[in-house]
């Protein structure tokens, strides 16, 4: 950047100073909500973009790297930025989401997890076809649910299990007191009710759920995906749901988005909804803020927070 001037912000969003207050002086702030072949700026323009938030949920947006030459940093407003990392320049800091998804992931899990242990697709199709089949459900109190990734969203989700009285496993990737580590799964499996995936896409994880892992589950067992598809073994999985020995319930899958033949819509106690727990009403006002303090934190020349590590 020939430019001395300070670097220029890119946003998704419009009119964050009219909600949020005034932009620092000399700042200056351009919008793309990830639509169309790119901004409407000129390179020049793109050249002097030294902060990015990505839109957020829209596929491609990544293919405007290469025109933004002095980007300083890079913000995601998702957790997981898997697919993002390795398309960033060296020098280039990233990032993330993390804490903007808490509530609505949270929600949309437990609400998962309620949705298969009340039968709730089964219900609707009843309704539909003016059946009336009462039978037994396993509920959720008293059910013993394994949280595989026991961090700040599975905080959130054992808060509204425990309100439902439902027991929690935690489980994270080392332990500490009061959680388990992930070594210890093939002997926590065997005795829980539920298994909800909350944990990110790395080289460690992907997999993590797999044809030994699931048969080591109870007949009956619910599998819960929440935090990305690579993490559960799709082929283990179908073979499990078919059998009708295990039910599923996913926010995410692989492949992703899931094509509309794919054997995972139509097997047999599997519910799969299509990676919207991340976007709940809370997001949006928790991401504002969120930029808004890291764009500012960027023009003062201050540090910017939720850095991840490049090459983990």
């Amino acid at each position: 950047m020939t430019d001395t001037a300070a670097p220029d912000v890119l946003l998704p969003w419009p009119d964050l100073d009219l909600s949020h207050g005034s932009w620092p002086a000399g700042l200056r702030v351009h919008v793309w909500d990830g639509n169309g072949a790119g901004p409407e700026l000129s390179q020049r323009e793109l050249d002097r973009v030294g902060f990015w938030v990505v839109p957020y949920a829209t596929p491609g947006t990544e293919a405007l790297l290469p025109r933004l030459p002095g980007l300083r940093a890079v913000q995601s407003l998702s957790a997981g930025v898997e697919k993002l990392e390795p398309r960033l320049p060296a020098g280039v800091a990233l990032h993330n989401g993390r804490g903007l998804h808490n509530a609505s992931t949270a929600e949309h899990a437990l609400g998962l997890v309620l949705a298969a242990q009340r039968d709730l697709p089964q219900w609707v199709e009843d309704q539909r076809a003016g059946r009336w089949a009462p039978h037994s459900l396993p509920g959720l109190a008293d059910a013993r649910v394994a949280l595989v990734g026991y961090g700040a969203i599975g905080e959130a989700l054992e808060r509204r299990l425990l309100a439902c009285e439902a027991e929690v496993v935690r489980i994270a990737r080392r332990a500490r007191p009061g959680v388990h580590a992930i070594d210890e799964l093939p002997e926590l499996l065997p005795e829980v009710d539920i298994v909800v995936l909350v944990v990110p896409e790395n080289a460690s994880t992907v997999g993590l759920l797999g044809e030994r892992e699931l048969a080591a589950l109870p007949d009956g067992a619910l599998v819960v995906n929440v935090g990305r598809g690579r993490t559960l073994d799709t082929k283990a999985l179908l073979a499990e749901t078919a059998a009708g020995r295990l039910r599923a319930a996913l926010d995410v899958t692989e492949p992703e988005p899931l094509p509309a033949d794919h054997p995972l819509r139509t097997s047999p106690g599997v519910l799969v909804t299509p990676h919207v727990g991340g976007g709940g009403a809370s997001f949006r006002p928790r991401a504002e803020r969120f930029v808004v303090a890291q764009v500012r934190r960027f023009a003062a020349g201050e540090p910017l927070v939720n850095e991840f590590p490049r090459g983990s």
